[in-house]
């Protein structure tokens, strides 16, 4: 890499962007709005970035059917846990750093909604039951105290063609099941052996 083009100033970035508007600069507010909460009322999909002890990142994605991310009455969120991997690397990292960033998504909608804040992990029953799908509580909660949200402009998705199916690549392939099979490097352990297991996974464990 070459140092005579790394940005290391903050005048050095606002030479390449300029600065935002004053409507832009206005849409940035502590606290959910009506618009932002029918936005979430309507997402079945999060994502969720916290910070290791290392200050590596880690973003987790979060789903379900629409809603299913709970506004508190005081405008934090509650965002529930189903069966996963165990890997819990977020939920690590917010046991010694709770800083939290979000990106709600909703389905062809070309904006998304950004929130910051901090969480705590919480295994109240009564918020557990309340975040329940197919009758079954969650496994755990996130708690976020807001204190950013903003709505995210459309380009990224304009320019990704997500909401487009008739602009999609129909893989039939399963990256992961190979990535698996080989990092395994066993004879009896196959791409389709664990492209199986995944799908009885997929099937019989999502809550």
């Amino acid at each position: 890499m070459n140092s005579d083009f790394i940005i290391t100033r903050e005048e050095q970035l606002l030479s390449i962007f300029g600065e935002p508007s004053d409507l832009v600069k206005q849409k940035v507010g502590d606290c959910l709005n009506d618009a932002m909460r029918t936005f979430i009322g309507r997402s079945p999909l999060v994502f969720y970035a916290t910070v290791d002890s290392r200050g590596l990142i880690d973003v987790s994605p979060k789903g379900d059917a629409p809603g299913f991310v709970h506004i508190q009455k005081d405008g934090s969120l509650l965002i529930p846990d189903r069966p996963g991997n165990k890997l819990i690397y977020g939920y690590r990292n917010l046991l010694s750093n709770p800083g939290i960033g979000l990106i709600f998504v909703v389905p062809n909608m070309r904006e998304t909604l950004r929130v910051k804040g901090r969480a705590t992990l919480s295994n109240d029953p009564q918020w557990l039951n309340l975040l329940s799908a197919q009758s079954k509580p969650a496994t755990l909660c996130a708690h976020v105290e807001v204190e950013e949200c903003f709505f995210h402009c459309g380009k990224a998705l304009i320019r990704s063609k997500l909401w487009k199916p008739e602009d999609w690549t129909d893989y039939k392939d399963s990256l992961l099941a190979r990535g698996l099979a080989s990092k395994l490097d066993s004879p009896e352990i196959t791409e389709q052996v664990v492209q199986e297991h995944l799908e009885r996974s997929y099937k019989d464990d999502l809550y």
